[in-house]
């Protein structure tokens, strides 16, 4: 084979790749097609918006939510409303190729209302732990950037796997996490914090319900005296209702002093971040486990 010939074939194959149609599933099982790559995103989530920076598309980004803060980039993006309020004529203008939602977060109404519009829609709803990689390899070949995203979802993978040999074997500790303080919300046995609460070696004290973020009585926590609880807090400040904790001095979480709180941002965003709140409650359910 010729120079000439080589060089020709490998514009033949380069120009198949790039328009070559792409398709994934998304997180409530649609078929999203796509007849390229896209180049105009919009993101109406902020774990999207981060998910789809980890995926290496960050640039792909046309407009975001509000609270889309991270990484940096993120912040410079053109805002679309919130995730509750998202503006749809602004969305349209933007001629987006694709829009990232958020299944449990933006009303079914404006996925609707999007669908409607003639917009392709992806869905993502990460429930554990290894959806998260997943989410980001489809983001990836939805931007067409999935030699980034291979990398980034291999990363937590081993990161994972790590966290789960360190800590899964560990004796369970029974906790509280408080995600809310009034009204007083937990996390249902289908979020994924529980599935990192699993990962620590912990045991939700409310797995069992169905709800993803259900409102709890006081009373129903003292009854379950759990041993650990941690509540989220923004930075490294005492979230809000934690210290109103201590007036139950006969709970095993108050008379052992194990009342923490983790950051919101890494808790309660599905994204490669979550691992290092996961990190941060793993340390403190072993601190639990010493103080028996």
């Amino acid at each position: 084979m010729t120079f000439l010939q080589a060089l020709t074939l490998a514009a033949l194959l380069f120009s198949a790749t790039a328009h070559a149609e792409v398709v994934v599933r998304d997180d409530t099982g649609v078929t999203v097609r796509l007849p390229t790559p896209a180049r105009r995103i919009v993101s109406l989530a902020p774990h999207a918006t981060e998910l789809l920076f980890a995926a290496g598309a960050g640039g792909r980004l046309v407009g975001a939510v509000e609270y889309s803060d991270y990484p940096e980039a993120a912040q410079r993006v053109p805002r679309v409303g919130g995730y509750s309020n998202p503006d749809l004529e602004r969305i349209v203008a933007l001629k987006p190729d694709l829009v990232l939602v958020w299944q449990s977060g933006n009303a079914a109404a404006t996925v609707n209302r999007l669908q409607a519009l003639g917009l392709t829609v992806y869905q993502s709803q990460p429930d554990r732990l290894e959806d998260i990689p997943a989410s980001i390899e489809k983001l990836g070949r939805l931007a067409g950037s999935g030699a980034v995203a291979g990398r980034a979802a291999a990363d937590f993978r081993q990161r994972l796997v790590a966290l789960h040999k360190q800590y899964s074997p560990r004796p369970t500790v029974a906790m509280f996490y408080q995600a809310w303080h009034q009204p007083l919300l937990t996390v249902g046995g289908s979020q994924i914090i529980s599935d990192v609460i699993r990962l620590c070696g912990g045991e939700n004290i409310f797995a069992g319900l169905a709800a993803k973020a259900p409102s709890v009585s006081v009373e129903a926590v003292l009854a379950a005296d759990p041993e650990a609880i941690v509540a989220s807090g923004m930075g490294h400040d005492t979230p809000i209702g934690l210290d109103d904790w201590r007036k139950w001095t006969r709970m095993k979480a108050v008379a052992r002093d194990n009342l923490f709180p983790i950051s919101a941002d890494l808790m309660q965003r599905p994204t490669p971040r979550l691992l290092d709140g996961a990190e941060q409650l793993c340390r403190h359910l072993e601190t639990a486990r010493g103080r028996r």
